[in-house]
C-alpha cells in the first residue's frame, strides 16, 4: 500500500492538501481507507470534491427537535403534572370512584382528551390515597394593570411555597391582594370547540341548554373554544343537553369565573401573561384564574 501511496503523493500533493487540510510532514506515510481505490487520471490528477446538502441535514433536524419538540414535550409534561395534582385533590374530596365522584369523572375525561397515558392516570388515583397530607390553598394577587389573579396551590410546605410564589409575583409586577377572591365565583363550565358554531348559534344553544352565559376564548393550544357557564348543580344536565343538541364536548368541570372583567392595554396584557406563565411553571401551582377581558 505504501508503494502505491508514494507515487500518488508525488503526482497530486495539492489535491491531498485540499481534502485533508494540509500535507503530511516529509517522511510520514499516509494510509488511505481500504474503500479508496486509486486510478491514474488521464486529464487531471485531482478530482473535485462535492458535498451533498443532505449530509448536513442532521444539525437542522436536531435544531427542530431542540427548539420545537423540546418545549412541546416540556409543556406536555407540565400539563400531565397539573392533571395529577387535580386528580389528587378530587380523590381527597370525593373518593377514587368516578361513578360517585363527578369532579373526578370530568378530570378523567379531560385526561383522555389530552392523551394522558392510562397508566399515569391510574397511578395518580392510587397514589392520591397513600400520599402524605398536602394542603390546598387559594392565593389572591393583583397583577399588572390592576388585574386580579386567583392561584390554586397544592403543597406540603406552606412557607416554602408562599416564598417561591412571592418571588415570582414581585419579579413580574404583582402584589398580594386580600379580597381578590370575592371577584370570582365557582361555576360549572362545559367547553366545546368554537369552529363548529357561530356566536349567534352559541347564544341560542345556551338558552336551549339552560346555560347562564357563554364565553368565547382560547385553550392552552390557542384553539378557539366556547365555555357554557351554569350553576354547579346543573353541570351534568347542561352537558347532556349540549350533547343532545349535537355539540362535541371537550371538557366539563368546575372553574372560578370572574364576576367582572378588566380590559388592559397591550403592554399590560403582555406583562400579566408573563406573570401567569411564570406562576403556571411553579410546581405547586395547580391553576391560575384571572379577570382579564379576552380580545376577539
Amino acid at each position: 500500500m505504501a508503494a502505491v501511496v508514494r507515487p500518488f503523493r508525488a503526482l497530486c500533493p495539492r489535491a491531498l492538501s485540499t481534502v485533508c487540510g494540509s500535507c503530511p510532514p516529509p517522511g510520514v506515510t499516509t494510509v488511505l481507507p481500504a474503500s479508496c481505490v486509486l486510478y491514474p487520471a488521464r486529464r487531471s490528477p485531482a478530482r473535485t470534491l462535492h458535498l451533498c446538502p443532505s449530509l448536513c441535514a442532521g444539525h437542522n433536524k436536531w435544531s427542530k427537535v431542540k427548539h420545537i419538540k423540546g418545549p412541546k414535550d416540556e409543556a406536555r409534561g407540565r400539563m400531565f403534572m397539573k392533571f395529577t395534582m387535580l386528580i389528587r385533590i378530587a380523590v381527597k374530596e370525593g373518593g377514587p370512584n368516578p361513578e360517585l365522584n363527578l369532579n373526578l369523572a370530568h378530570l378523567l375525561e379531560q385526561c383522555r382528551n389530552k392523551n394522558m397515558p392510562k397508566a399515569s392516570v391510574e397511578a395518580a388515583i392510587k397514589s392520591a390515597e397513600k400520599s402524605k397530607p398536602a394542603s390546598q390553598q387559594m392565593l389572591e394577587v393583583r397583577g399588572p394593570g390592576g388585574c386580579l389573579l386567583l392561584i390554586e396551590v397544592l403543597t406540603d410546605n406552606n412557607s416554602r411555597t408562599q416564598q417561591d410564589i412571592k418571588k415570582i409575583i414581585s419579579k413580574n409586577g404583582g402584589i398580594w391582594s386580600d379580597g381578590a377572591r370575592h371577584n370570582f365565583e365557582k361555576r360549572g363550565v362545559v367547553v366545546v370547540p368554537a369552529k363548529d358554531t357561530t356566536t349567534e348559534r352559541a347564544l341560542e344553544l345556551a338558552i336551549e341548554a339552560g346555560a347562564e352565559d357563554v364565553h368565547e376564548t382560547e385553550d392552552e393550544e390557542e384553539q378557539s373554544v366556547l365555555k357554557f357557564i351554569c350553576d354547579m348543580k346543573e353541570l351534568k344536565k347542561m352537558r347532556t343537553s349540549l350533547e343532545q343538541l349535537g355539540l362535541h364536548i371537550i371538557s366539563a368541570g368546575f372553574e372560578f369565573v370572574p364576576r367582572r372583567v378588566l380590559a388592559l392595554d397591550e403592554d399590560q396584557i403582555n406583562s400579566a401573561l408573563n406573570l401567569i406563565e411564570a406562576l403556571n411553571d411553579c410546581a405547586e401551582v395547580v391553576r391560575v384564574w384571572d379577570n382579564i377581558q379576552a380580545h376577539s
